[in-house]
């Protein structure tokens, strides 16, 4: 089976792109988020055309989150109530969180806020919204053992995974806290997918539009495939495909590409 995640940053807009991407690269499931439209609006027919189910949760302009399936899924929710208390609410007004089942493998497609700036508002909230994700995940954990957290996570969890002309102390998306509020979420029982294969530096999944720092190799890895341990030991390999980035007016992340043996 082969799961992909990517942050396509308007499906709208990119939508040619994702569609080739697709021909090429048929993979099971594919995780977008930034798809910045409602539902209503979503361009299912091109998708559909090639076989896959869509499962959608969407707003306009922001975020939006998609799972996009050869198979049908099943116990697809979204946002974190259909888990947690109502009381959270507040947390689902930002379409972030995605899950479905497919052979047993729950997958749970994220979009983890920015947080703009360390010490402001949203970089609170983003804080705040991680340990509301780490509940979430312990709830799922009680039911599911076999569990694939992908996304865009806006954290680079290492020195290693964002190149060597930013200085990562207290810089956003490298600052202590949030990496500690990821390792939190790890600790639970995740591993990182793609250092199974990868150890070294220099690869990345997503480069700032300014300063030619793709053509630079100016990146972070903020992109990630988290696996529970069996999956993990599934795993065959975890890619990331920076060909995307190289087109006329590309999102600025490139697909991250995991790849479970058969059980």
């Amino acid at each position: 089976m082969k799961i992909a995640t990517w942050n396509i940053n308007s499906v709208r807009i990119r939508l040619e792109q994702v569609i080739d991407w697709l021909k090429q690269n048929p993979v099971d499931v594919l995780c977008l988020q930034e798809t910045k439209v409602i539902d209503a609006d979503f361009p299912r027919s091109l998708f559909e055309e090639l076989g896959y189910h869509l499962y959608l949760s969407g707003q306009k302009s922001y975020n939006g989150v998609a799972l996009i399936s050869r198979k049908q899924l099943v116990d697809v929710t979204t946002g974190f109530t259909a888990i947690l208390s109502d009381q959270l609410l507040e947390w689902d007004e930002q379409k972030r969180v995605i899950t479905g089942v497919i052979d047993g493998i729950r997958i749970v497609n994220l979009y983890v806020p920015n947080g703009a700036a360390v010490g402001t508002e949203k970089y609170a909230y983003k804080l705040r919204w991680l340990k509301v994700l780490r509940e979430y995940l312990k709830c799922l954990l009680l039911s599911q053992p076999d569990i694939c957290v992908c996304g865009d996570f806006n954290i680079a969890l290492e020195a290693k995974d964002i190149h060597d002309q930013v200085s990562p102390d207290n810089h956003i998306m490298a600052s202590e806290l949030e990496r500690q509020a990821l390792r939190d979420i790890l600790a639970m029982g995740f591993a990182d997918a793609f250092r199974k294969f990868t150890t070294e530096g220099g690869h990345y999944s997503w480069w700032d539009y300014r300063a030619a720092a793709f053509r630079r190799n100016l990146g972070w890895r903020i992109d990630h495939h988290y696996l529970t341990p069996a999956l993990y030991e599934r795993a065959k390999s975890c890619i990331i495909d920076a060909t995307p980035r190289k087109l006329t007016q590309p999102s600025d992340h490139a697909p991250v590409i995991l790849e479970l043996e058969d059980k």
